[in-house]
Formats: structure tokens, sequence, C-alpha cells
């Protein structure tokens, strides 16, 4: 085979244009810190780079699920710790009430005490936060209940608000406000303070001692249920973090280039274009058209 000056300039542009597509593609990647930057470098590492950057969204959308669900239990909790100690200082109202050595106007003091305390229940009842009202089921944008203690919407909304913390995972972010806060709860209260107007002592309000204690119940009962919600919502929260790290882990492994590596390649490259282009300069000698030039 005959191989002429043009075949030898001509193999040595094309292989001296694939050093220098080496050289960028080296450069590329110390400049960017990614193996690829179009999928046609790679398409294997840019499918799954879509693969592992839709898993890692997807976590980072269920902890924002997560960082709402706490607000809201977080809310309740606190609401129904106050509830609780309001409750229980009706309890001590009632028990001095009932002691027949107090006298009619002191009754009466209690009684002014009782209502301020059924208000604040009610206001309990319709706590609102990040405007929403998180004691009246999926209908959030509304009270529960009047000043009065009456439901508004007449019936009453339990209905569960539940969030995805995972996949295939949902939670119960609210309680059922109808185990805590009740009109029959407003309006024994309210029948407490009249009944202390009204004079009755002893036997007669004792049992309301006994009613009180039974809100009471219904109210750790729920914070109860709720605590035991909140613990599942933490290791739910610590599985989540422990596959944020992985994501993130094996999105690195797939698409960061290792820099070290590519600084030798690239070193490697150019001490290789070097050698070419002077092995070139030597081989392709001057013809006679470059002296009639």
């Amino acid at each position: 085979m005959r191989v002429t000056q043009s075949m030898l300039s001509n193999n040595f542009m094309r292989n001296l244009s694939g050093s220098y597509e080496r050289m960028a593609k080296y450069q590329e990647q110390l400049y960017t810190g990614k193996k690829v930057s179009r999928p046609s470098d790679d398409p294997v590492v840019a499918m799954k780079g879509m693969n592992y950057r839709t898993e890692l969204t997807e976590i980072k959308q269920y902890q924002r699920n997560l960082g709402e669900i706490h607000n809201w239990m977080s809310s309740s909790d606190d609401a129904m710790d106050k509830a609780t100690k309001t409750l229980q200082r009706l309890r001590e109202l009632a028990t001095q009430a009932s002691n027949d050595t107090y006298e009619g106007d002191q009754r009466a003091n209690i009684a002014q005490e009782v209502e301020q305390l059924r208000d604040h229940l009610i206001d309990i009842s319709n706590t609102k936060v990040n405007n929403k009202y998180i004691f009246n089921g999926t209908d959030t944008t509304n009270p529960r209940f009047n000043e009065n203690g009456e439901l508004i919407a007449g019936n009453a909304n339990n209905d569960a608000v539940n969030i995805a913390v995972s996949d295939g995972i949902v939670l119960k972010a609210n309680t059922n406000p109808s185990n805590m806060f009740t009109e029959e709860l407003f309006d024994n209260i309210q029948s407490f303070a009249d009944d202390l107007k009204a004079g009755k002592t002893g036997k007669d309000l004792d049992n309301y001692i006994k009613d009180i204690d039974g809100f009471i119940n219904d109210v750790v009962d729920e914070r109860a249920n709720l605590g035991a919600r909140m613990n599942r919502l933490d290791m739910v929260e610590d599985r989540l973090s422990s596959q944020e790290i992985t994501a993130t882990q094996i999105m690195s492994d797939n698409e960061d280039a290792d820099i070290e590596k590519v600084i030798m390649n690239l070193k490697t490259q150019e001490s290789i274009h070097r050698a070419a282009l002077s092995t070139g300069a030597r081989i392709i000698q001057p013809s006679l058209i470059d002296f009639l030039r």
C-alpha cells in the first residue's frame, strides 16, 4: 500500500482533532466537577442521574410535609396541655365550692372565674395556627364553636387530615376534636357557674367534680394518641434523613467526577498532545506546493 504525504497529513490532523476533543472533555469535567454535561456523553449515567435526582426531590418534599405535620402536632399538643391545665383548675374550683364553709359571695366569685375558664376553653377549641383551625377536622378555614360554645356548622367535622410522609405512608396530622371539645363540655361548665350563682352547695356540686374528671381523661387519652403518632413521626423523620444521605451519596458517585483522576488524565493527555505535535512536525515535510505559495 502506498502511503502518500497527503495521507500522513490527513491522519495526523484527524488524530490531533481527537486529542483536542479529549482535552476539552477533561477540562470540562474539571470545570463542572461532573462526569457528563450532556446525555450524549454517557446515556446510562445521565439516565441514572435523573432517577436519583427524582428520588432525592421526593425525599425533600416528604421532609417538607414532615415539617407541616410537626407544626400541626406540636400546636395541638400545646393546646391540649393548656386545656388540661384549665380543666384541672376547674376541678380545683369545684372542690373548693363544694365545701360548705364557703359563703354565697365567695361562690359567686368562683362562678366568675369558672365562666372565664369556659371562655378560655372555647378559645383553645378554636386554636388557629398558620391561618388554619386545627380542631375542626378538614374544615380548616372556619372556627368550630361560636362565643357561646355552640357548633357553628351544626355538624361536627371530625375528618382526618392525612399527609404523605413517605412512599406509601400517610400520617394523620390532626386530632379528633369531638373527643375533647363538645357542646356538652361547655354546657356543663356553664351549668356549674349557674349553680354557683344560685347558691347551691355540697352534694349539688359534687357531680361536677366527676364530670370534670371525665373531661380531663378525654383530653389525656387524645393527647396520648397524639403522642404515639408523634413518636412514629420522629422515626419516619430519621429514616428520611438516612435515605437523603444515601440518595445524595449514590447520586454523587454516579455524577461527580473524580477530580484527582481528571487532573491526572488531563496532564497525561497534554503530554501526549505535545508529543504528537512534535512528531507530526517531523513527519510532515514541506512539499513543492509549499514553496510555490
